[in-house]
């Protein structure tokens, strides 16, 4: 059981995390040709990626997502750097990201719910 509830912890720490990028994504959307304005993205995946290496274990609690800017791409004359094409790239990969993990966590409440109904 012990397994499980890590497991559904991760997924739900994803699924936050992906929910904050796809309003990060949104927010870079909408600001397409807002003057000087920098996209911005969701570190998560390296934060857990840190915290699964330490040897010590991790707690997800602990794991947040952050806004960043990356300020890898190239400056358009207005000084704004969004990408319509990267960012509905993005957008569609995040979506399917979600969705798998609310299918993964609810199968996960399935099968908790079929070991329950055993009698």
């Amino acid at each position: 059981m012990a397994q499980i509830n890590k497991i559904s912890d991760f997924l739900q720490a994803a699924i936050k995390a992906e929910n904050l990028r796809q309003k990060a994504i949104a927010n870079n959307i909408s600001n397409l040709q807002t003057p000087g304005y920098r996209s911005v993205d969701v570190k998560f995946e390296q934060l857990l990626d840190k915290a699964l290496k330490d040897v010590d274990g991790f707690d997800l609690s602990k794991i947040v997502p952050e806004i960043f800017e990356p300020k890898q791409t190239p400056l358009k004359s207005n000084g704004n750097d969004v990408n319509l094409e990267v960012e509905i790239g993005r957008l569609i990969k995040n979506s399917i990201k979600h969705t798998a993990y609310v299918r993964l966590l609810n199968r996960i409440y399935q099968q908790m719910q079929q070991a329950i109904d055993v009698k």
